[in-house]
């Protein structure tokens, strides 16, 4: 397919886009992701579970980095849907979309260490949270994974949001290890979006390729040429979470995935699984990073 009939996969971050507010959002966020807590653990009550949840408390493990405040908690809840969208949309295009398993080896070593690191992620936060992602399905643009214009199209939108989102914490963590932590993964997310954009015109021409013009989140259609074309990181103007969660809706819930345009028709799954990264001197290391 080319780019004449590809899905515009831009997220809507309106306010109609969906009747679940940011207020629904996170109390589903707690009970959710207390319940988890209690299905998994089948220690706590899930009294004490929601307690935790919605107080500061600090995470008992070898990543705490000190007392958890709210907004703490609130923007690293918000990246865990993120890196669990992530991982899940990394491994369908590694595992079911066509165009991949025609790309030369090198761009299919870019995106299958994006997946390693992504579940990282998710698993650092998870840590520090002491709760999972309380969203484990996602939905899609039409035409995600069968189309690669569609696919490369969503994956750097995704990753522009996931660089705007981390500038969030980096703006209003409130701990210098939090901080310095959400910039060392906002790196990573940056890596990705250019990778992404590098895989662009290795597309095979009977996927539609080379794809030379890739959209992200602003729904400007940009060359791929320099694929790294960002002098600075684009804020996307966020400046608080409810931003990142309102970008996030259309994936996580079927009202707003249906206002978007999305394919409500399937859902794919969130698999975790034990991450190896590429190299150890680019492993997490500490929140002091040494």
């Amino acid at each position: 397919m080319n780019s004449s009939n590809e899905t515009d996969p831009t997220v809507q971050t309106e306010n109609n886009s969906s009747d679940m507010s940011r207020r629904s959002f996170f109390k589903r966020v707690t009970v959710v992701g207390a319940t988890g807590v209690v299905v998994a653990g089948g220690l706590k009550t899930l009294a004490s579970a929601l307690t935790k949840s919605e107080t500061n408390t600090s995470a008992h493990n070898d990543h705490d980095p000190g007392e958890l405040k709210k907004r703490d908690r609130d923007i690293l809840v918000a990246a865990e849907i993120a890196e669990a969208l992530a991982v899940t949309t990394y491994s369908n295009i590694i595992n079911i979309a066509p165009f991949f398993t025609r790309l030369e080896s090198d761009d299919q070593g870019y995106l299958k260490a994006a997946l390693q690191e992504e579940m990282s992620h998710y698993q650092l936060e998870q840590s520090v949270t002491d709760q999972a992602t309380p969203f484990t399905s996602f939905f899609y643009p039409v035409n995600m994974f069968a189309d690669a214009q569609a696919t490369l199209n969503t994956l750097v939108t995704l990753e522009d949001a996931f660089i705007a989102a981390y500038l969030v914490g980096v703006r209003n963590f409130s701990t210098p290890e939090l901080r310095v932590t959400a910039a060392r993964i906002m790196g990573i997310e940056s890596d990705h979006r250019t990778l992404a954009r590098v895989v662009g015109p290795g597309v095979a021409p009977q996927d539609g390729g080379p794809i030379e013009m890739i959209t992200g989140i602003q729904g400007v259609a940009e060359s791929v040429d320099p694929p790294n074309n960002n002098g600075y990181e684009r804020t996307l103007c966020w400046s608080n979470i409810d931003q990142a969660v309102q970008a996030l809706l259309p994936f996580v819930d079927a009202n707003a995935a249906n206002a978007a345009g999305f394919d409500t028709s399937k859902s794919y799954p969130f698999e975790p699984f034990n991450p190896v990264l590429p190299s150890p001197l680019g492993e997490f290391i500490s929140f002091k990073g040494c």
